[in-house]
């Protein structure tokens, strides 16, 4: 084995995005959650690595591209430039990496770990003939398979996808996966936080529980993957591949130094896709002597109109149509704060205009206008210095260094919602200060000066503690406030502040210049939307 692991090490991984589909908001979720975390763990100073990509084999892809009149490659290529990377640029995307499965080291990277699981005896040739579902590449197992309506009658169908399976019949190569049942299970034994939710944990012992079967990992019926390499008759099941993306992005099995540095991930997914990354991606591992994953988080699906979003149903909405009306500062807020990370959640146009205009506009970003046209106005736009501290200010100085700290655990433990209400509890605190302590009252009588020059200061140093807080999140809008403070002269950029420290007080100091500030969060007009 190699060096010892990087403790402050964080690699994250978002599932990689089959390219047959365009982006909906649901894949911009699981991004957005991504680059909160990876944010959030750049700024607190560790050693954070980000992937996302796209997996561009199997069945359904050639398919298409076939129904298209094109090559699978050009059919990829196409999707990925035209679809897939400009939608980690709509809504502000910080990844580190961007794996293909097409791409040379992931397809050797893949020949690599296959030939050891081979020649370590973990492989074998067989027969096998099941039910298969093409949209979901996969043989399903019997609780996913149901009898047929309307036009399919008769005949067994996806349970996911409602569509007819097909009867394949192949000689294989097998993964000898029953193998590894007792180790899975004493993983999530030891390790009860490997798979989260809970309810998700739940579901994958229940699922182990009822034994193992060996897994099919190489088809011959079509030749869209990448070769065996013992074999070149087979090629690499789409899923044994696509799950490997995750090492071969990092250099498995060609720079051991940066594999060392990396290795293990956690890895967010959406709960469909759990069975793939919680039973037989850790038994993968095991077999080819690696760790396992530090996490597996299943996040929920969103819901329009108590439906999960689908192309076949085209209940799918595009990231845009929210970013182009509202900006993708926004979009992250609403999706992160919504929806309790990790269960499904609805996304209705009324809830996204509503807390834009309740908790954006008017709770943050009204907070932060108020706050720098007032030391604009009374102290000539300089961070005024505090006197003497009343019970008032230390209650605001208090909270501030206890949410950085509560948000911080709750990022640890992938809470993303409830790490911003925590910080959201500052927001709300600083307005109610500004009503209580009234400074436009203060500043009518010279005889209240240092009390004024105190409220402001707190309350321009509360706007500090929330910019750094909530860069990972709205990072657009924490940007302008950053400038607008004068912090970037004072204390540097923003990205590079210490966030597990952001709530100690004091940081900006007194006399700091400040600049206008442009509007955060512009009013917006929903009633054109119509939705």
């Amino acid at each position: 084995m190699g060096a010892m692991p990087n403790p402050s090490s964080f690699f994250l991984t978002t599932p990689i995005f089959y390219v047959n589909d365009a982006p909906h908001i649901g894949h911009a979720y699981t991004e957005v959650a991504a680059d909160v975390l990876a944010r959030w763990h750049r700024q607190a100073g560790d050693d954070t690595w980000f992937l996302t990509g796209t997996d561009e084999h199997g069945q359904k892809i050639l398919r298409t591209a076939t129904a298209n009149g094109v090559h699978p490659q050009e059919w990829a290529d196409r999707l990925v430039e035209s679809a897939w990377k400009p939608l980690l640029d709509t809504i502000n995307i910080s990844n580190d990496d961007f794996i293909r499965t097409t791409e040379k080291r992931h397809e050797e990277g893949v020949a690599k770990f296959l030939q050891k699981l081979y020649d370590d005896g973990h492989v074998y040739a067989g027969e096998f003939e099941a039910l298969y579902c093409v949209g979901c590449e996969e043989f399903k197992p019997k609780s996913e398979i149901v009898d047929g309506e309307g036009a399919f009658v008769g005949e067994k169908v996806c349970a996911i996808h409602s569509k007819p399976l097909e009867l394949l019949q192949e000689k294989n190569y097998f993964f000898k996966m029953s193998a590894f049942q007792d180790r899975l299970l004493a993983l999530y034994e030891e390790r009860p936080d490997f798979v989260q939710p809970a309810s998700a944990r739940n579901e994958v012992i229940a699922f182990v529980q009822q034994g193992l079967e060996d897994l099919s990992i190489s088809r011959t019926s079509f030749d869209w993957g990448i070769p065996i390499p013992w074999d070149d008759a087979h090629v690499t099941y789409v899923w044994f591949d696509a799950l490997l993306n995750y090492v071969t992005a990092i250099g498995y099995g060609q720079d051991d130094a940066e594999f060392d540095r990396r290795w293990p991930a956690s890895h967010l997914v959406g709960k469909d896709i759990l069975r793939f990354h919680a039973v037989i991606w850790p038994a993968m591992l095991m077999a080819a002597g690696l760790e396992v994953p530090d996490h597996v988080f299943a996040h929920g699906w969103l819901l329009v109109g108590g439906e999960k979003m689908s192309k076949s149903k085209l209940t799918g909405i595009a990231p845009s149509e929210v970013t182009d009306t509202f900006g993708s500062d926004a979009f992250r807020y609403y999706f992160m704060r919504a929806i309790s990370f990790g269960h499904d959640g609805s996304f209705s146009w009324e809830d996204l205009a509503a807390r834009y205009q309740a908790e954006l506009a008017n709770g943050f970003g009204n907070l932060a206008s108020r706050v720098l046209a007032m030391n604009a106005k009374y102290f000539e736009g300089r961070v005024p210095a505090a006197g003497t501290e009343t019970a008032a200010d230390a209650e605001i100085r208090e909270l501030a260094a206890s949410v950085a700290v509560r948000a911080d655990e709750k990022i640890e433990t992938f809470a993303i919602h409830e790490a911003i209400a925590a910080i959201w509890e500052l927001v709300d605190a600083l307005n109610g200060y500004i009503t209580e302590q009234a400074p436009w009252a203060l500043a009518k009588d010279p005889a209240n000066d240092e009390r004024l020059q105190t409220v402001l200061n707190t309350a321009t140093e509360g706007l500090r503690v929330l910019a750094e807080l909530l860069e990972p999140v709205v990072p657009q809008a924490t940007a302008k406030l950053w400038s607008a403070l004068g912090a970037e002269e004072a204390l540097g950029a923003l990205e590079g502040q210490p966030i597990r420290e952001a709530g100690r007080w004091g940081r900006l100091p007194a006399g700091t210049q400040q600049h206008p500030l442009a509007v955060l969060f512009p009013r917006i007009e929903t009633e054109e939307k119509g939705k």
